[in-house]
């Protein structure tokens, strides 16, 4: 069987063992669920991240090195960056409206919020934009810092492109280590299909169902945003004649271990390997825009947040002025583009956008119980959102060169 059909039937003897034990037997749930069950998709998550890392810092570099010029690099960040904004604003604004309508907030009852709730305080926005730029990049390597790691390699790629030949040797060394650790990966990816059960079970087990029927129209509203805005990626590949369908069954690997571990950064490897092998996406790009992308873009966070927002404020009736509206907007839209890349972590950021738009933190202790359960498919957004935006840049840089061919033939032709 392959890889990904294994991980989709854990995923689902996963889902039918954790309803077992939240079920029919309780009383075991602890005991398995410390010995076994979190150990192991523990185990897993750390050998996905031994291997995000090397392969995302060699990738970039030798991205960069086949790009033409640094212009070309500024280029293609421009772009990407441009396509990021539209399409996160466009899932920023789509959470707002589904929590509008839906009214996840009005009359949920039957909950206490903690009195001495922890609250987790987090960087200013200039605080964050500085920390981007390591002091030591060998530190941003061995601390698993990928924005930093980014930056890390932007640079020493610009700067192999300065001196040219001398930096044979060291690409040579990059190259080596990108194939050595793309091995690894095959090699972890054999036993994911135990990890994602591990993980699924645990979530399901330890949290139930109860949760979700008592938070069922928060569960539905944000199941209802990501698949709507994954239907709004799937109408833009057809756009660009992009071949929608045969792009799902490419990534459908990547997407399973997405949903399974709930962790953009563990999809990343095998991003960059469906994307170049299975969907045929031009290597430059790919490895330029994928890892970017798993750093930056994050269309699941922007919905979360939103709509996680106007829950609290809909809980608490807190009247929604145009100023509250537009904190929540903005804070939800900046906050998108610094949520890490690994399970639980929209959580921790909701703190951010409830203190910025003045609302209540202790809200988020109402939502912590659901959120990993709905993790997964806002997994699968993200690193929907991330591949369609590189395929985007794709056909961006077709279209430019395409004009470029046409430019010079009708110079010729009239020089003739």
């Amino acid at each position: 069987m392959k890889i990904s059909t294994l991980i989709l039937a854990a995923l689902g003897l996963g889902i039918a063992f954790g309803v077992l034990l939240n079920y029919g037997f309780p009383d075991a749930i602890a005991f398995l669920d410390y010995y076994f069950l979190s150990p192991l998709g523990e185990a897993f998550l750390r050998l996905i991240q031994f291997v995000v890392v090397p392969i995302v810092f060699s990738s970039l570099i030798l991205g960069l090195t086949r790009i033409q010029n640094a212009t070309q690099v500024g280029r293609y960040a421009l772009k990407l960056i441009s396509s990021y904004a539209v399409t996160s604003a466009i899932a920023v604004g789509l959470g707002i409206f589904l929590a509008l309508v839906l009214k996840p907030g009005v009359g949920v009852t039957g909950f206490q919020i903690p009195e001495n709730t922890q609250i987790i305080q987090q960087q200013s926005l200039i605080d964050w934009l500085v920390s981007l730029i390591p002091v030591n990049p060998l530190e941003a390597l061995s601390t698993g810092n990928l924005l930093q790691t980014i930056f890390s390699a932007a640079l020493i790629g610009v700067g192999i492109q300065l001196i040219g030949d001398k930096a044979t040797s060291f690409v040579a060394l990059i190259e080596s280590i990108y194939f050595i650790f793309e091995k690894v990966l095959s090699l972890i990816l054999y036993v994911a299909p135990l990890g994602v059960f591990a993980l699924i079970s645990s979530a399901i087990a330890t949290q139930g169902l109860e949760l979700i029927l008592k938070l069922l129209i928060y569960v539905i509203g944000l199941c209802i945003g990501s698949i709507i805005m994954i239907g709004f990626y799937a109408l833009v590949l057809f756009m660009l004649k992009a071949k929608p369908v045969h792009f799902f069954q490419s990534f459908f690997p990547t997407l399973s271990l997405a949903f399974g571990t709930a962790s953009s950064n563990a999809a990343l490897p095998i991003a960059l390997q469906n994307a170049q092998e299975n969907y045929g996406m031009r290597e430059d790009i790919a490895s330029f825009a994928i890892p970017l992308g798993t750093a930056l873009k994050r269309d699941g966070s922007a919905i979360l947040q939103g709509f996680n927002a106007l829950f609290i404020a809909q809980l608490y009736q807190i009247p929604l002025t145009p100023s509250l509206m537009l904190a929540i907007a903005l804070s939800t839209f900046l906050v998108s583009f610094s949520t890490a890349g690994v399970p639980g972590a929209g959580i921790i950021m909701m703190t951010t956008v409830l203190s910025a738009a003045g609302l209540p933190v202790e809200g988020v202790a109402l939502v912590a119980g659901v959120d990993r359960l709905t993790d997964g498919l806002k997994t699968v957004l993200n690193v929907i959102s991330n591949t369609v935006n590189a395929v985007i840049l794709s056909h961006w840089e077709s279209t430019s060169l395409e004009q470029t061919a046409e430019q010079l033939r009708s110079g010729s032709s009239s020089n003739t």
